[in-house]
């Protein structure tokens, strides 16, 4: 089983990092006050204002701010300010097994991807795909914050995991799978083929998102992903939106969809809100899921985090 991270609670610390690119510090600022209001304690990793263009600062000092946060005893989560751009090129410079003897929350979405997958594989951690720091502002709608506070403040399990009332969950091929989720961001996950830090989906529940990408582009990730093997090393998929993916020579993402996954024959469950959408589910990477699409639901089958 994978490590589960204690969990959250009202008056812990909250480690703030910048691992991916910069933003701007009067967000950042206003973004941890309202962690503050929530009635947490914020901590700002050593680069967290760093502005150097693409990324925030060079990958050693990004990966030094998390494994400082990791390693620091009085931090309970750690939360990335944004996604952006560059946050594979850390991944060379951090001690798997320090974060394995030192778990922690870590939640975000977008390029944190690599880094959610990566702690998964090498340290064995259940991260979750779940909001960033940018996320925390009264415009949030509520149910994001529920769902990201059922999934990192409770240990109830089983329990479902549900879409807003106004987007409806479709299962397209039929089936009842229980093994670990993995996934996220299309394009970060991508990125990581041929690397060492390429994801593993071998008997895992793959789920995929994206945002402002067109579908000819998307129609090269799943090719991709398809010569990869990994779509048949997974038992499940699940797709979430491609927010702002526009069409391209008449084939929408959904059309991608029916044309790539349907042939596959694995249980496939479509429109999961989450990610880089107005509404976002919290998944657990690592944790044990049951995707039954014949009933149409998506079941955390174990507790994410610990007591």
């Amino acid at each position: 089983m994978a490590i589960s991270p204690p969990l959250l609670q009202t008056g812990d610390t909250i480690g703030l990092i910048s691992p991916g690119s910069p933003l701007d510090a009067n967000i950042i600022n206003t973004r941890a006050q309202t962690l503050i209001d929530m009635g947490f304690n914020v901590v700002y990793g050593t680069n967290v204002y760093s502005f150097e263009g693409i990324v925030s600062s060079p990958a050693p000092r990004r990966a030094e701010d998390l494994m400082n946060m990791f390693i620091n005893p009085d931090i309970k989560a750690i939360l990335p300010t944004r996604g952006g751009t560059g946050v594979q090129s850390l991944l060379p410079y951090l001690d798997f097994d320090v974060i394995r003897n030192n778990p922690k929350i870590l939640s975000g979405y977008s390029d944190i991807t690599v880094l959610l997958n990566s702690l998964y594989q090498f340290s064995n951690l259940i991260t979750f795909h779940g909001l960033m720091l940018v996320n925390f502002t009264l415009d949030t709608p509520t149910y994001n914050f529920n769902q990201f506070f059922e999934a990192v403040s409770t240990i109830t399990s089983p329990r479902q995991l549900n879409n807003p009332p106004s987007m409806i969950l479709r299962s397209l091929v039929p089936g009842d799978v229980s093994a670990p989720i993995v996934g996220g961001n299309l394009t970060s996950i991508v990125n990581t083929l041929g690397t060492p830090y390429e994801i593993d989906t071998k008997g895992k529940i793959l789920f995929i998102e994206d945002i402002n990408t067109p579908s000819n582009t998307i129609y090269r990730y799943l090719s991709q992903l398809s010569l990869a093997g990994k779509f048949d090393d997974c038992v499940g998929i699940i797709m979430g939106e491609c927010t702002n993916c526009t069409v391209s020579y008449g084939k929408s993402y959904d059309d991608l969809i029916n044309e790539w996954l349907l042939p596959l024959g694995k249980p496939l469950m479509t429109n999961l809100a989450t990610g880089h959408g107005y509404y976002k589910t919290t998944i657990p990477i690592g944790v044990m899921v049951n995707l039954n699409t014949v009933a149409n639901t998506i079941t955390i089958l174990e507790p994410a985090v610990s007591l």
